[in-house]
């Protein structure tokens, strides 16, 4: 093929993509309870699963981490506000749930180009990715948003300030915090093909994991809702472990010197 008949396969594939994403952003848009009061505005709710949880092994464990209130309030403050934030979300829903297929599209069309090996290796990038990738997004929706959203909105600087957010800044700590782990979550595979470049080998990671695990304990010291090490290393041991594994694939994978 020539390098513009490349280009036409490329277009197709990204017309797909963006077909799919764009259907499933509309079956999100026109189930707006669900998207809203079932999924973005949960965290805000007492009753959410994390809450409930972290009452749970405060009991359990006799320590203070239950979270039984969120004393904020949500407004809109703008008169096409809501019906924008609707728009945006509803895409940001069908965006994370058609990444499976855009990866898919992306593999189909680089596999032309493999060999046959190479095409076995490489079909398992699409699962080993999308499972990370919807990994990170429910560890970023279930516990750094819900942490973080508690932080955030019971902080404050003075008894004399009340805490009322628009509804904007609220979706998008969501929205934002979900979707950077799951782009976070894909650590392994860019470890996996830097290593095979040659980019990065495990001794340069294993010569920076202290600094790595500095800053994963100031991530999760700043998120969590309490000064306790129980409801940090709930953050901190899932981030640790992918680095972990990250520095087992690269030296599995990175070149032997000869």
């Amino acid at each position: 093929m020539t390098f513009l008949q490349h280009l036409e396969q490329l277009r197709w594939h990204l017309v797909r993509s963006a077909a799919v994403v764009v259907v499933l952003a509309l079956i999100a848009f026109f189930n707006k309870e669900l998207l809203f009061d079932g999924i973005i505005l949960a965290p805000k709710s007492p009753d959410f699963i994390t809450y409930k949880w972290l009452c749970m092994l405060s009991e359990k464990f006799n320590i203070d981490m239950c979270i039984k209130e969120i004393p904020f309030r949500l407004q809109s403050t703008e008169l096409s506000q809501q019906f924008t934030l609707h728009m945006m979300a509803a895409f940001i829903a069908g965006l994370i749930a058609a990444t499976p297929y855009i990866l898919w599209e992306m593999w189909r069309f680089i596999s032309p180009a493999l060999s046959a090996k190479e095409k076995r290796y490489s079909f398992g990038f699409v699962f080993f990715a999308s499972a990370l990738f919807l990994l990170g997004v429910l560890f970023g929706y279930f516990i750094i948003a819900p942490l973080s959203i508690n932080f955030l909105g019971t902080y404050s600087v003075s008894n004399q300030v009340q805490n009322i957010f628009t509804l904007d800044s609220f979706i998008s700590i969501v929205t934002l915090l979900t979707l950077a782990a799951g782009i976070v979550f894909e650590l392994p595979i860019v470890v996996y093909f830097l290593s095979k470049i040659g980019l990065i080998t495990p001794k340069f990671m294993r010569q920076y994991r202290k600094h790595s695990v500095l800053v994963i304990l100031v991530v999760a010291a700043v998120i969590t809702p309490s000064p306790d090490i129980t409801s940090q290393m709930l953050v901190a041991i899932p981030l640790y472990f992918l680095f972990e594994i990250s520095i087992w694939i690269s030296a599995a994978v990175a070149p032997k010197p000869v």
